[in-house]
């Protein structure tokens, strides 16, 4: 018996049914092709808006799987790829609000739409009739006159079809899509609980704050003042920017401590935040919903769509590389040890690894991040990372700020475009605020896709650096630099893919980070440097001699860099290969650690409680490893810029953005790296980049 959406659906086309006066449901308007009307948002239009969106998808989709006709690439492929348009740009707004500007409002919307929105996407998926007809192409796809690039769009549907449950049974495609929703509520209530989590802070008194840099201070103080807290007062937020200047400069060992534990500890807490249950159901899920599906386990599943492959190929460079990175640990204990003796500190913890560190990093190359730091300039960083892009792939950005809507007032924009023409809109939505996640990320609201008519893109960057009080300057450490890089190396990447099917606009998980990551090496190259890395006083560049320290302690620190991100990625996928998925979550951490032999100076990035990669969505899980697979590439293709001897040869920056960045995912990436680079990418050149022995 048909419900009611299913009847309404049968009987109206999508064209015949009204749309209601909700400008979340409006087609988008103004300049650049139109834009989001930020400054319309309001909590409750959602409800209608996914409800609309959901039921118009609905009869989209049923008209292509009820056509009458043959199934033809057109009227089958290229229709699914032109349907739910509405709804994406509701999805698009809706991820900003949740990821941005995160209310009790927003988090119970996304409690209750969660699921919803993943029965929605499964009802397409599980469709009999439709999956008939792309199997009848993919079936007959020899014959069909097809190109390559339709080939491959055919290919991957099929793929996805299968892999997410079209040939199960129909009481087994119900069981599948409980599965689905009811991890999209875990992540969910994840996500509600590390925010709630994040959005605490630390007091501390002037005594304290010792040894902590004078913009930091500023900065907790002027956080202080806004928590009312009594003069004088200091307020760390528990996020990661406002926490690791602390970590490193801080002279006080006992405030070092009590920061550490409160980052550390987040959704480990016990309480009303703690997400360790929660992350055993989604773990346990997880490993049913792969069992169902045919699979050994939830990372064999996952791995299917990656260049890896495989959870072995993936543990194969992991593995190869993690005995050297504890290796260099140890070392740098040991040169940590003289300087904590004079302190009477017998014992280097995890809150002191960074500021004995730094002053390692001192007395080796007499360089301290508080030397670099005045350098360190936002804006002037900004208009770097724009002068590069410029350089490397004629992308020119002019600031439009006030020209657009913006979800925020701290959001700037800026009109892109390349060879005269515009190309697209970026917002920079630089700061930390509560109801903000944390971390970095790149999104588009609109990428470039031929075949819909979206030629110009809009895209965004998101970071978290501590915005200071008014009239003073932002100074960002060397890491949050690269950070500020590697997140508009996302930008750069969709701003030129230029694909005529939106499904292959996007790049399989293992490959999506390796843009990113290439574009964080030109951060540290002289003519970036001796342009914008200017003195915030003095508006002097940074002097050769500086510049000189810091590339002489370029493999400085990486024993701990290399640990601290590896032993998440392994966590994970060690985590997600267990094919029974029973685990509890502090107790596997520990175990696992213990057996792969992690230095107990250090704590991995992301512990489980606090893991988003992995349990705000099934994006990362069983992929955080993706990092280092992408960085062994970025390491091989940096070398074939420096193999010109200018950073910048144009010839390779073509060569990059032609078969790497434009193509999207229209051809193989395995493929496409060799047309790059007339190889296959060599990890030797990520050992020597870090500074590990060559085997």
């Amino acid at each position: 018996m048909a419900t009611t959406a299913e009847a309404a659906a049968e009987a109206a086309p999508a064209a015949m049914v009204a749309v209601p006066n909700n400008i979340l449901l409006a087609e988008w308007t103004g300049p650049y092709d139109g834009v989001p009307p930020w400054d319309q948002v309001k909590p409750e239009l959602f409800a209608e808006a996914f409800q609309f969106s959901i039921d118009e998808q609905r009869r989209e989709y049923q008209a292509i799987a009820n056509n009458a006709e043959a199934p033809t690439f057109a009227n089958t492929m290229e229709a699914m790829e032109r349907a739910g348009q509405r709804l994406g740009r509701v999805q698009a707004v809706f991820g900003v609000m949740t990821d941005n500007l995160s209310t009790p409002a927003y988090q119970a919307l996304d409690k209750e739409w969660s699921p919803k929105l993943s029965a929605a996407s499964d009802e397409i998926t599980l469709d009999p009739k439709l999956f008939a007809r792309v199997e009848t192409l993919y079936n007959n796809r020899a014959s069909l006159g097809l190109d390559a690039k339709q080939t491959r769009l055919l290919e991957r549907s099929y793929n996805y079809f299968v892999r997410n449950g079209a040939k199960l049974s129909p009481e087994q495609k119900q069981q599948l899509s409980g599965y689905n929703q009811q991890l999209a509520s875990l992540f969910s209530d994840f996500n509600s609980r590390l925010l709630a989590d994040e959005g605490t802070f630390l007091q501390a008194s002037a005594a304290e704050m010792a040894g902590v840099p004078q913009d930091v201070r500023d900065a907790a103080a002027a956080t202080a003042k806004d928590k009312g807290l009594p003069a004088g007062s200091f307020a760390i937020r528990n996020t990661r920017s406002a926490v690791e200047p602390v970590l490193t400069f801080g002279s006080n060992r006992a405030l070092r401590q009590k920061v550490w534990q409160a980052f550390a500890g987040r959704g480990d807490n016990g309480g009303a935040n703690d997400t360790n249950q929660l992350i055993s159901q989604i773990v346990k899920l997880r490993a049913d919903r792969a069992k169902l599906l045919g699979f050994g386990s939830h990372a064999e599943w996952r791995m299917q769509d990656t260049m890896a492959k495989s959870p072995d190929k993936a543990m194969e460079l992991m593995m190869r590389v993690w005995p050297a990175a504890v290796a260099r640990v140890k070392e740098e204990v040991a040169d940590q040890q003289p300087f904590a003796r004079r302190d009477s500190v017998r014992t280097i913890e995890p809150w002191d690894f960074r500021y004995y560190q730094e002053k390692v990093r001192k007395a080796k190359y007499d360089l301290s991040e508080d030397e670099i730091k005045p350098y360190m300039q936002l804006s002037n960083l900004v208009d770097g990372m724009f002068w590069s892009a410029g350089q490397l792939y004629g992308l020119q950005f002019k600031e439009n700020t006030g020209a657009v809507p913006v979800f925020h007032p701290d959001v700037r924009t800026y009109e892109v475009t390349r060879a005269g023409q515009p190309v697209g809109l970026f917002y920079l939505d630089t700061y930390a605020r509560e109801g903000k996640r944390s971390g970095a990320w790149m999104t588009t609201y609109r990428s470039r896709a031929r075949l819909l008519g979206d030629d110009l893109v809009l895209a965004s960057n998101n970071n978290n650096f501590t915005k200071p009080e008014a009239g003073r300057p932002v100074l960002i450490s060397l890491d949050d630099a690269s950070t500020l890089f590697h997140e508009f190396g996302h930008a750069i990447h969709f701003l030129l893919v230029d694909v005529n099917y939106p499904s292959l606009g996007g790049a399989q998980r293992d490959f999506v980070e390796f843009p990113s990551q290439v574009n964080e090496n030109w951060l540290l190259t002289r003519p970036v440097l001796d342009r914008f890395a200017k003195h915030y006083r003095t508006g002097q560049p940074m002097p050769k001699a500086l510049v000189d320290k810091i590339e002489k302690s370029e493999t400085f620190n990486q024993g701990f860099a290399t640990v601290e991100y590896l032993s998440s990625a392994l966590v994970d996928m060690k985590l997600h290969t267990d094919p029974n998925g029973v685990v509890d979550p502090d107790a596997f951490e520990k175990k696992t650690l213990a057996d792969l032999g992690m230095p107990r100076e250090i704590v991995m990035r992301h512990r489980l409680p606090q893991f988003g990669h992995l349990f705000s969505s099934d994006a990362y899980s069983a992929g955080y490893y993706s990092y280092l697979w992408s960085e062994t590439m970025d390491a091989d293709a940096w070398a074939a810029f420096e193999e010109t001897g200018d950073p910048f040869d144009k010839k390779t920056a073509d060569a990059f953005r032609t078969f790497l960045l434009s193509t999207g995912n229209e051809t193989d990436r395995a493929e496409a790296y060799r047309q790059f680079r007339g190889r296959d990418p060599d990890v030797t050149a990520l050992l020597k980049r870090r500074g590990f022995p060559v085997n």
